[in-house]
C-alpha cells in the first residue's frame, strides 16, 4: 500500500529560538524565504502525500494562515504586476480536504504528537517529518524512504551516522544486517550515553510507519520527563514486521540548532543559482575577515 498522509509534528514550543519565537513559530522560521515547514511539505508532495496532518499547540494559527488563502495580499500582488511573487504564494497554499489540523493541548513528546493523528490515519502506512531536520538532496529525502519502503514494506526510518560524543541527542539503532542503503535493526534506544549507545547510527526527523504504531503509544507510560516517545514505541514493534533504518543521500542540518539553522541558510542560498556568486562571495569575505583576527 502507497504512502499517501504524511503527519507534522508542530506543536513545540521553540524555546532554543527565543525571544524570535515568542510570536512565530520555529517551524515558520525562514531558510532563505520559506519557512522549514514549507520544505518539509514540498517534501511531501514529492513523496507523493496527499494528506497533510498538522499536529499543532492552540496557539499557532499562523500555520493554518500560511497554507490557507490571502485574497488580499494576491489581489495586491495581481494589481501591482508581480507575478512571480504571486505564483509563490499561491504554491504554498493547501486545498482544505487536503490539511488537517489538530490540536495537541499539552506538550507531552513526539509520541503523543503522532498519537493525536491517528484518527486521520486509518489502516495505512503514513509518514513522520519533523521540519527541524531540512535535507538538501537531488531527490528529496520522503521521495528516497517511500522507493525502499515499497520494495520491503514494514517500518522504516532515516538514518545517519554521528560522532560518538552526540549519540544522546539521538534515538540510536542497533543494526543487524546490511542491505545497500538498508539496515535491519534488531534494537532502538533513546538518547543513550556513548558508552551505552549500540551504535552511532542515528535517526532523523523522517518515519514511514504502520498504523499497528498507535496501539503501542496508547500504551506508553511517560518517561522521566512526562513526555511520550516514539523511539520507546517504536521498539516494541520490533521483531514482527520488518523494521528497517534509511542511509539517505543529501546532507542534513539540524535546524532545531542555532548554529544548525544558520548553516542551513548557507547552504540553501549557495544553492539558489539566483543567490550564489553573492552568498559565496559572503561567506569568502567572513572567512577572510576570521583569518585575519
Amino acid at each position: 500500500m502507497s504512502v499517501r498522509k504524511a503527519i507534522f509534528p508542530v506543536a513545540g514550543l521553540g524555546t532554543r529560538f527565543l525571544p524570535a519565537t515568542k510570536s512565530v513559530p520555529k517551524e515558520m522560521l525562514p531558510v532563505v524565504d520559506k519557512p522549514l515547514l514549507q520544505y518539509a511539505v514540498e517534501e511531501a508532495q514529492s513523496a507523493g502525500i496527499e494528506q497533510f496532518i498538522f499536529v499543532v499547540s492552540p496557539s499557532k494559527n499562523a500555520i493554518a494562515n500560511h497554507f490557507g488563502n490571502s485574497n488580499e495580499l494576491e489581489r495586491v500582488l495581481g494589481d501591482t504586476g508581480k507575478p512571480s511573487l504571486l505564483a509563490s504564494i499561491r504554491d504554498c497554499q493547501l486545498p482544505s480536504s487536503a490539511a488537517q489540523f489538530v490540536v495537541q493541548e499539552h506538550p507531552l513528546g513526539l509520541g503523543h504528537a503522532v498519537w493525536c493523528a491517528r484518527k486521520f490515519i486509518d489502516e495505512e502506512p503514513f509518514a513522520v517529518i519533523l521540519p527541524d531536520d531540512l535535507v538538501l538532496a537531488d531527490e528529496p529525502c520522503l521521495a528516497q524512504m517511500v522507493t525502499a519502503q515499497e520494495g520491503v514494506g514494514g517500518n522504516m526510518v532515516a538514518v545517519m551516522d554521528v560522532p560518538t560524543d552526540h549519540t544522546s541527542r539521538y534515538g540510536v539503532l542497533a543494526p543487524g544486517k546490511v542491505h545497500g542503503r538498508l539496515i535491519e535493526i534488531k534494537g532502538l534506544v533513546e538518547k543513550p550515553q556513548p558508552l551505552k549507545a549500540p551504535s552511532t547510527i542515528a535517526i532523523i526527523g523522517r518515519y514511514i510507519l504502520l498504523p499497528e504504531i498507535f496501539d503501542q503509544l496508547a500504551e506508553q507510560n511517560n518517561d522521566v520527563s512526562g513526555e511520550i516517545q516514539l523511539t520507546e514505541a517504536m521498539a516494541t514493534l520490533i521483531g514482527g514486521t520488518p523494521f528497517s533504518g534509511f542511509r539517505f543521500e543529501g546532507e542534513r542540518y539540524d535546524c532545531g540548532d542555532k548554529v544548525g539553522f544558520l548553516e542551513a541558510n548557507i547552504a540553501y542560498g549557495l544553492a539558489r543559482e539566483e543567490l550564489h556568486d553573492d552568498v559565496a562571495a559572503v561567506v569568502l569575505r567572513m572567512a577572510d575577515a576570521l583569518k585575519s583576527e
